[in-house]
């Protein structure tokens, strides 16, 4: 009878307890309204167990639980934001590091190639005009040096880049081995908080904005398996996070890769040295399909060269099929190599590959030194040759080392870079006698071979692509390509992880109107309670102290 005296009290207390607990829910959803990751929380509240009543008339309501604090995840829209943004971040790193790459070329520009090209024909055009003039030439000279430059400052610029890239690879690795360390340790704290049954909803979003992080840098799969049930009755869940079908975090387990130096370079003549591939540390080979890392490694060791493939396998023989920093540094030696080939000795390859010999520098006539007249011989003098290994500029004698037939001079030319491209010693130390404008022994104002090495300019067989300026203007295009599909596809992820991104915000993130309004509902109902206690108060106070004797 006194239980029954006493029941609405307790039921009026619960209400209490129950309208309190879920105002400190708000007020802790507000407290965390601009924290990055957080996930609404709410609390689920039930009627608590009925009673029978004495008289067996029913059953009577005892008030109401707060029986959990639920996170407010759609985990459909995690997965997919997890999907979404590794090839986001792809693009991203590519079409970043494309834009590095055409602002290096700078064309068009006061200082790009074609202004540098226009700049030596100008000279030797006015050499044309006076081919005896000690000035002129030395112009001609200057300018050869300048084109020489350009292409030795735009190697030594992709070179610097492809190194800072592959830094940027290496940190990658570390940052993807410290974000596993810290899911594992989220994973142990997220354990022993749930073996009660409860939910650890902070912990489980900051373990969510890891794996945030992580999707952009390396594609992953997710995965929370139920594996049995703990003692409170609960699901057991392990927690896991794999890249190409390895775990990286298995629960409390985790799996680190590292980096190791080739042994030998990818691409040959492209690569500098010590270039890392990326491994698993127990020294299993990782392909690497998207994310920050993929875009690094197509970046470092792109050639297209290698049939397209889903991602970038460790130890990797052949380039991937993407054109990175070393195709553009192949076609700059492409160049190089036929346009001092083609201006030195007039050879030209056809159509079948085979070599047709011309006009070249090497066949016409110079100045006797001494200022007595015409040679009276050819003077073999190579305007262009490259640097020897103690960064000087190597002689015409030097550069050809004896060669005397067509293939075997040709051949030399392949040891010619866009690094060690430079004009030669006899034309820097000499330019008045070195440069050979005659056709004629006998004729010191003679322009016929000056005006074969003019033609070059507008020599259309002289590449697959047409004329030099052809060849660079196509090969600044398919850089402009390659960058413009980079922005465009990146543009396109952003928008999609947009989209999922204001999907998780409206699901997941805290509306402050909607705190508010759940903040004056739940005053209200604390209101309400504290009303009927005081209600029940002055009914036990009447029924006890105020009936009777």
């Amino acid at each position: 009878m006194m239980r029954e005296s006493f029941f609405g009290l307790n039921v009026s207390i619960k209400g209490l307890y129950s309208a309190q607990r879920s105002l400190n829910v708000v007020s802790h959803n507000l407290s965390n309204a601009s924290t990055p990751g957080y996930s609404r929380q709410q609390a689920v509240q039930v009627a608590s167990k009925p009673i029978a009543m004495r008289d067996g008339t029913g059953m009577i309501g005892t008030g109401s639980n707060v029986i959990s604090i639920q996170r407010i995840r759609d985990e459909y829209l995690d997965y997919k934001y997890w999907s979404e943004n590794v090839s986001y971040k792809e693009w991203t790193t590519k079409s970043t590091l494309l834009n590095e790459l055409e602002a290096a070329f700078n064309e068009p520009s006061d200082s790009g190639f074609s202004t540098v090209l226009d700049s030596f024909f100008a000279s030797m055009q006015e050499l044309s005009k006076d081919p005896d003039s000690p000035a002129v030439r030395a112009i001609v000279k200057e300018r050869g040096v300048t084109i020489a430059k350009y292409f030795n400052n735009m190697a030594r610029h992709f070179e610097k880049l492809q190194s800072d890239v592959n830094d940027m690879v290496k940190s990658k690795v570390e940052e993807i081995n410290s974000i596993a360390t810290q899911i594992q340790e989220l994973n142990r704290q997220i354990y022993r908080a749930e073996l009660d049954g409860s939910t650890a909803n902070d912990l489980r979003d900051q373990r969510t904005v890891l794996v945030d992080t992580l999707s952009g840098i390396v594609n992953i799969s997710v995965n929370e398996v139920v594996v049995g049930r703990l003692p409170s009755g609960a699901e057991d869940k392990h927690f896991s996070v794999s890249i190409s079908g390895k775990a990286l975090v298995d629960h409390y387990d985790v799996s680190k890769l590292a980096v190791k130096q080739r042994p030998e370079k990818l691409n040959e003549e492209e690569d500098i040295g010590n270039l890392y591939e990326v491994v698993w540390a127990d020294g299993n080979s990782l392909e690497v399909k998207g994310g920050e890392l993929k875009g690094y490694l197509d970046m470092r060791d792109g050639n297209d060269s290698a049939p397209a493939s889903t991602g970038y396998q460790g130890n990797l023989k052949e380039s991937p099929a993407f054109k990175g920093i070393p195709y553009y540094i192949k076609k700059m030696n492409e160049f190089v190599r036929t346009w001092a080939m083609c201006f030195n000795e007039g050879y030209i390859k056809d159509s079948s590959g085979t070599i047709q010999d011309g006009l070249g520098h090497a066949d016409g006539f110079g100045i006797d030194p001494d200022g007595s007249g015409p040679l009276t011989a050819p003077t073999g003098i190579r305007f262009f040759t490259m640097l020897g290994a103690d960064g000087k500029p190597l002689d015409s004698t030097d550069f050809i080392d004896g060669e005397t037939t067509t293939a075997g001079i040709a051949d030399r030319y392949k040891n010619i870079t866009a690094k060690n491209f430079s004009v030669s010693s006899d034309v820097i130390e000499n330019c008045r006698s070195a440069i050979a404008a005659s056709g004629n022994p006998s004729q010191v104002g003679n322009i016929d071979n000056l005006q074969a090495l003019l033609d070059m300019r507008h020599d259309t067989h002289m590449f697959s692509e047409g004329a030099p300026e052809d060849f660079m203007k196509s090969l600044v295009a398919t850089l402009g390509i390659d960058s413009q599909m980079a922005l465009m596809f990146a543009e396109n992820q952003e928008n999609v992880v947009g989209q999922v991104v204001n999907r998780r915000l409206s699901t997941s993130g805290v509306s402050t109107n909607e705190e508010l309004t759940d903040m004056i509902r739940f005053q209200h109902a604390y209101n309400a309670s504290a009303m009927m206690i005081t209600t029940m108060s002055q009914v036990y106070d009447t029924l006890i102290n105020k009936m009777g004797v």
